[in-house]
């Protein structure tokens, strides 16, 4: 991506919704009340045959202050700093507001490109905040409807010589990053897939609100990039950043805050929740975050069951432990607690931290890397089958209403997370207890701590390729020839 546009305006011009556009898909909350986007959101956009980034804003507000309306305006006027092109949004039904003629001049002295762009241009209503346009002194405006798609190709005749030009830029300024390397290598199978920058590892951040989730990830990239404070509840959109933790390249989910289901009134609130389900769905890593002061409540233990429901690997991080006091006896109730309440989750790691100091930052790095690598862990058929006829040695399965359970064959069918198939006698018939005891053995002796694991016992059928099919009656020519001597 060789250029960056970013998207801003007062609060409810539309600026998340040519975002979807741009991007082809719904990412951004989009409502009717105004200032919902708080945080600044990454896409890929598409437009004709152009390919860019563009960063979705906070509705720029008239506050300099510490309230939220003043860091939002803060996190707005960093992203076009780092933006190669504004496209600066007003409403054309509204026309130009006083906070617009501000806003104009910023743009004016901060940003190298600026487009302007009279949204909610359709019909003749708009016309006259067209005209107004003209007074703001960033050039002609483009008339669009980012809601039904006009003037699409009036935003691509201003970006695409822009795009060139950087484009052309990026290419005399790029490294040499294809090197040859040689075949001798062999791959082996049972290790993970390599993270690289194409592909880099995902992790969704989760908990419920005020624990702390955008200072921590604000803390691993370095960058006040997602806006915190003292206000529960701050983060609405699912938010996708990309970064190099410690030399491994990530892309790192910020999700709302989860509440209980029965607190969540508001339809925004709502989208919020499901955006940060989206999330869990998408990552291969989640990291639950809990609140030192109050860990392991209903809704804590929710979000893990939902994650391990979900197949991804775990991470459990307590955060403000830099205003615990107790901490020895603490770090043992919340072990006690962790694998009272979440057997599911035996053996995942738990790391305390300080998403405000960055203490513990780097276990919480070594954690991650540890719990991908187990979700991707890869067991031979061999040593599975060696390893089962132990444990069947040790507690061989019950014979309900006298009919013994044979467990022949065992393999592993998937990782991400790690898949058994067992084939066996009446499948239907073996206990989930026996079922939890081959998978604790399995987490206990292939070194899988904490990682959700499927095990599925399948019916192999009877052996004997005769049994219950009838006995062929003879032919009228057999009976026939059954008495007579042979010659």
């Amino acid at each position: 991506m060789s250029m960056t546009l970013a998207i801003v305006g007062r609060p409810n011009v539309g600026k998340s919704t040519l975002f979807n556009r741009l991007v082809g898909k719904r990412l951004a909350l989009v409502d009717d009340q105004p200032g919902v986007t708080r945080d600044l959101r990454e896409g890929e956009a598409r437009l004709g045959d152009l390919r860019f980034t563009v960063i979705d804003t906070a509705g720029l507000e008239d506050a300099n202050d510490d309230s939220l309306q003043g860091r939002m305006r803060r996190l707005t006027e960093r992203a076009v700093d780092m933006a190669d092109v504004c496209l600066f949004m007003i409403d054309a039904r509204v026309g130009v507001t006083p906070t617009d003629e501000i806003f104009a001049d910023i743009l004016r002295k901060r940003a190298d490109h600026v487009i302007l762009a009279a949204n909610k241009g359709e019909g003749s209503a708009a016309d006259a905040g067209v005209l107004e346009a003209f007074a703001l002194g960033l050039g002609e405006p483009i008339r669009l409807s980012a809601e039904h798609g006009e003037g699409m190709n009036d935003l691509y005749t201003h970006l695409m010589p822009l795009a060139d030009k950087m484009a052309k830029q990026a290419e005399e300024h790029a490294p040499v990053t294809d090197i040859e390397l040689s075949d001798d290598d062999d791959e082996d199978d049972l290790k993970a897939p390599a993270i690289t920058a194409d592909k880099p590892l995902q992790v969704a951040v989760v908990g419920r609100p005020n624990a702390g989730k955008s200072t921590l990830i604000n803390k691993i990239l370095g960058d006040d990039r997602l806006l915190t404070g003292p206000e529960a509840g701050i983060t609405r959109d699912a938010i996708s950043l990309r970064t190099e933790w410690s030399g491994t390249p990530m892309r790192i989910f910020d999700t709302a805050g989860m509440r209980k289901k029965a607190k969540v009134q508001e339809k925004l609130e709502k989208l919020s929740v499901s955006d940060g389900l989206r999330a869990v769905k998408f990552a291969e890593v989640v990291v639950v975050l809990l609140d030192a002061e109050i860990p392991f409540e209903q809704q804590d233990l929710r979000i893990a069951d939902l994650a391990e429901r979900e197949g991804r690997a775990v991470v459990v991080a307590v955060n403000k432990w830099d205003v615990e006091e107790n901490k020895q006896e603490k770090l043992r109730d919340l072990k006690e607690a962790f694998n009272r309440l979440l057997p599911q989750l035996r053996g995942a790691p738990l790391i305390t931290v300080s998403a405000k100091t960055g203490r513990g930052l780097e276990r919480l790095h070594d954690a991650i890397l540890r719990a991908h690598d187990v979700w991707n862990r890869r067991v031979p058929t061999a040593a599975l089958n060696r390893w089962l006829i132990g444990m069947l040695e040790q507690h061989p399965p019950p014979a309900p209403q006298g009919k013994r359970i044979k467990l022949r064959y065992m393999t592993q069918a998937k990782t991400r997370p790690p898949h058994f198939v067992v084939m066996c006698s009446h499948p239907d018939k073996t206990p989930d207890s026996y079922s939890r005891y081959l998978v604790n053995g399995l987490r206990e002796d292939f070194d899988m701590p904490g990682t959700p694991i499927r095990l599925v016992l399948r019916g192999q059928g009877d052996k004997n390729p005769y049994k219950g099919k009838r006995k062929k009656q003879p032919s009228k020519l057999s009976k026939h020839l059954k008495g007579r001597p042979s010659s």
